[in-house]
């Protein structure tokens, strides 16, 4: 176990949903951060099955609302921390690629590039359920062609977080990319 996760601890089992058969444990753990926060793991396993689902919740968080921008302009800003809360949208203007909070939205914590898998994926999924003579095709391969290039830290973007509900943050590799603009009371309503 890593020096920065504290000993992981089963709290609860009930029978698992998918296999019928096997027990979910679900087991915790405090993980510190390299940037000085802390998360606390929740795993939830089947002992036969070995299906597996995964939790994240910030414990040492800024829980400021607001909006939270972040200049990529080359691989190494791809390495910039993203932790987005349920209630936190996210969007790159530059590729028109927007992700709104659902009902079930989870924590997640990644990087930039870890963002534009995603949206990889997304668009590459949504690409091949297209039909071949659709008019979308060629803006779609536009899209996944510059995503692409942004993988590589050749296309500049703007990453943008807004958060209405606070707990999303961006650590940045390069703070003079970063700003960030705390929502006023009258925008929260």
């Amino acid at each position: 176990m890593s020096k920065r996760a504290e000993k992981t601890e089963i709290n609860y089992s009930f029978k698992c949903p998918i296999c019928s058969e096997g027990k979910i444990e679900i087991s915790k753990v405090t993980y510190d951060v390299p940037d000085g926060d802390k998360i606390l793991i929740i795993k939830f396993e089947c002992n036969i099955c070995y299906y597996s689902n995964n939790d994240i919740i910030p414990l040492t968080t800024n829980f400021t609302p607001g909006i939270m921008k972040l200049k990529v302009t080359n691989e190494d800003d791809l390495k910039s921390k993203i932790y987005r809360s349920p209630v936190g949208s996210l969007e790159i203007p530059e590729l028109e690629l927007v992700v709104n909070p659902g009902p079930r939205a989870d924590f997640y914590y990644t990087n930039v590039e870890g963002i534009l898998f995603r949206f990889e994926n997304a668009v590459s999924i949504y690409r091949k359920n297209l039909e071949e003579d659709d008019a979308q095709i060629e803006e779609i391969d536009k899209i996944l062609q510059d995503l692409g290039k942004a993988l590589k830290g050749e296309f500049k973007f703007t990453l943008i977080i807004t958060d209405t509900g606070g707990g999303s943050y961006i650590i940045p590799n390069d703070k003079s990319k970063y700003s960030f603009e705390k929502f006023e009371p009258k925008e929260l309503n």
